[in-house]
């Protein structure tokens, strides 16, 4: 069905239901018909005014695409839109086939129309706003060109518009409907273990009363919105961190490995702070030394996890052993060794950099192991806000350095390496890889991101309006983590950063720059009634006039306001916009020395913009990059990857990638080396 039918046919749905409920001979009376009838005239409303926006968004959203690939953020809201409609249409055409029966429910329905009128008007508001976007922005451009971002404005619109009709009756609506009960669950989970946060001392307490205050929130859709809405508001990154981290209890975890592949490797090591050489691919005579991580804390032993379906030649050696404790099923030494892969797979795991550990993230890479035959070297890196930036990036490069150093521990002949990651893990793979190529050692062959931040500023971008709507990724938890990650609010101990001798040159510039950069965000940003000086905007068709450029809301119309307004403190340090913490922002010179990119990324994603924009960048160099974008799925749809068929097949597109990396014909060119060093980079 074409954009216009879906509005012709919403207008006639709610039109003949409008004529029965509004009374006459066989309507039925009472407030229930009353709110039906309100509700479908304001549905009718807000659909005649999005109608015109629409059509304009969709006469120009494919200058925004990538490589002939149909998805940006203008797209996405305009999908989300559609879908919001067809919901509407499908809920219309069920009261009009039912609304004669003795059994039907009229206070019900009300309630979720009003339910989807109220979710139609907050994404009216979206549009007005994306609008506003595509004014300011140059041709083909997702994100703000100067360094402005989510203007005082937009933060203040955030802050008070209404968010939780999207987390009730319409929680997950725009996914596919095989996830919508997952995430029902995870929001009832959510405000039950809000409610008894602060009440208990560990996090399976908290589990564990959270499951006898669960239920009215299963019964009461409105309730367990509001309750979503304030708690994704205004709780700090550490509720999100013990709530995100209930996988790793150990009752979860053993239920997810009953259930998991099984693997014949699964060992946590725990590798010493000892600084080793690495050859120069320019002159293997010649050599790098390898400095272990010492960011924040000082030097102190990386987490990782080998996780292999076979056993491999090396991986039960007593060098290893030493190092590591198995997880997984014993190995004896009667255990059939397989020779070593030509391949490993260096894994960094998502978490918004503050949560998770390779244990979340077993049940799909035990899966990988098998399916690709290769071991996987997960890296278990220190979380912010304990460990910021740099701390999880020297980790992961440590880690891969490791890797290439002691090739014959791992079951792998050192062949070919690729790095794979999702969201904050895509960003490290990239940053890593980045790091590699500036020191002159040897790169991966490839990368495999789903669905990368690459960009860790607050700079406005169409996808990121979805922050508004999505349960995965609000924007003031998205903000947390990211200041989180860049150290904001985190106060040193002096003594503890006198001694700078144990802190590499590299290190000591970062946490100047860290110290001397923190400043309010809000100074950093551009007005929003400015536009970029000399950027080429897009035309706009002549005859639409709701695609006007308006700085506010048309006349007559107000999104719903929220009776909390959250607490937006989104401040930005300038070491955000280090290329290693933000790849998108990195000079060319750098980008190319990235191996070929792979990037899998979710239509409905927040982060969307993030993937399309890096590969756009990566593009106009003339490096090797791929995209492919699937639909209906959240972000962290890896993660899901046992729930349903559709994110098994998204699962599996990432697989796919990882073994092109592995079986591209031809030798990798492992003497591409060069960018700027690190350590002389400014933010």
């Amino acid at each position: 069905m074409d954009t216009k039918a879906v509005f012709t046919t919403l207008y006639s749905v709610c039109e003949e239901n409008v004529a029965f409920f509004s009374g006459g001979p066989k309507g039925p009376q009472g407030d229930a018909a009353r709110r039906l009838v309100e509700a479908l005239t304001l549905i009718q409303d807000h659909a005649r005014s999005l109608e015109p926006v629409i059509s304009g968004f969709t006469a120009i959203y494919h200058h925004f695409d990538f490589d002939q690939i149909p998805a940006n953020g203008y797209r996405s809201l305009v999908k989300v839109v559609r879908c919001c409609l067809l919901h509407i249409i499908h809920k219309g055409r069920y009261i009009a086939s039912n609304r004669r029966s003795i059994f039907f429910r009229a206070a019900h329905n009300a309630g979720e129309m009003e339910a989807y009128c109220s979710a139609l008007c907050q994404l009216r508001a979206l549009l007005y706003l994306a609008q506003r976007l595509l004014h300011d922005n140059s041709h083909g451009n997702l994100f703000f060109q100067e360094e402005s971002g989510l203007s005082q404005s937009f933060v203040r619109e955030y802050a008070s518009m209404h968010k939780g009709c999207f987390y009730g009756r319409c929680l997950g609506f725009q996914f596919t409907p095989a996830i919508r009960p997952f995430l029902q669950t995870i929001a009832i989970g959510l405000v039950s273990f809000g409610e008894n946060y602060k009440k208990h001392q560990s996090g399976i307490g908290v589990a564990a009363s959270s499951f006898f205050t669960s239920g009215k929130y299963a019964i009461d859709p409105e309730l367990r919105g509001s309750e979503f809405e304030r708690i994704t508001q205004n709780l700090d990154v550490h509720f999100w961190k013990s709530f995100w981290n209930i996988t790793e209890t150990e009752l979860l975890s053993s239920l997810a490995s009953m259930t998991s592949t099984q693997v014949r490797v699964n060992r946590a090591l725990s590798v010493p702070p000892v600084p080793f050489d690495l050859p120069l691919v320019s002159d293997p005579n010649l050599s790098v030394t390898v400095a272990p991580p010492v960011a924040h804390s000082g030097p102190g032993p990386v987490q990782m996890r080998l996780i292999s379906h076979e056993l491999r030649e090396g991986q039960d050696s007593e060098e290893l052993l030493a190092i590591s404790r198995s997880e997984g099923l014993s190995l004896g030494l009667k255990t059939k060794r397989s020779p070593r892969s030509p391949c490993l797979l260096v894994h960094f795991h998502g978490g918004g950099f503050v949560a998770q550990t390779s244990k979340s993230h077993e049940p799909y890479l035990r899966s990988w192991s098998q399916d690709l035959a290769v071991p996987i070297l997960s890296v278990d890196y220190s979380l912010a806000p304990e460990a910021p930036f740099p701390r999880a990036l020297e980790e992961c490069f440590y880690a891969y350095c490791w890797a290439l150093k002691n090739c014959h521990l791992l079951g792998w002949t050192g062949e070919r390496v690729c790095l794979a990651g999702d969201s904050a893990g895509g960003n490290l793979c990239v940053t890593v890889s980045m790091r590699a190529a500036s020191h002159g050692m040897r790169i991966p062959d490839g990368i495999v991101a789903a669905y990368p931040a690459t960009l860790l500023t607050a700079y406005a971008s169409p996808s990121r309006l979805l922050t508004l709507m999505d349960p995965l990724l609000p924007l003031s938890v998205l903000s947390r983590c990211l200041s989180a990650y860049a150290g904001e609010g985190i106060f040193f101990n002096p003594q503890g950063l006198s001694t700078l001798s144990m802190v590499r040159r590299d290190t000591a510039l970062l946490l100047r720059d860290f110290k001397q950069g923190a400043s309010n965000w809000f100074h950093s940003l551009l007005d929003s009634n400015r536009c970029a000086s000399g950027s080429q905007s897009v035309a706009l068709p002549a005859d639409n006039s709701e695609m006007s450029c308006s700085r506010e809301f048309p006349e007559g119309f107000e999104p719903l306001r929220s009776e909390q307004l959250a607490e937006m403190r989104m401040q930005s340090s300038p070491i955000v916009r280090n290329p290693y913490m933000s790849p998108l922002l990195a000079p060319d010179s750098m980008l190319r020395g990235l191996p070929p990119v792979h990037i899998v990324a979710c239509a409905l994603d927040p982060m969307l913009d993030d993937s399309v924009m890096f590969a756009k960048r990566l593009r106009n160099i003339d490096q090797p990059v791929t995209l492919r974008v699937v639909e209906d799925l959240p972000h962290g749809f890896l993660s899901l990857s046992q729930l349903s068929r559709e994110t098994r097949e998204a699962a599996n597109v990432c697989v796919e990638r990882i073994r092109e990396v592995f079986t591209q014909q031809g030798p990798p060119d492992r003497r591409k080396a060069g960018g700027t060093p690190w350590y002389f980079l400014q933010t």
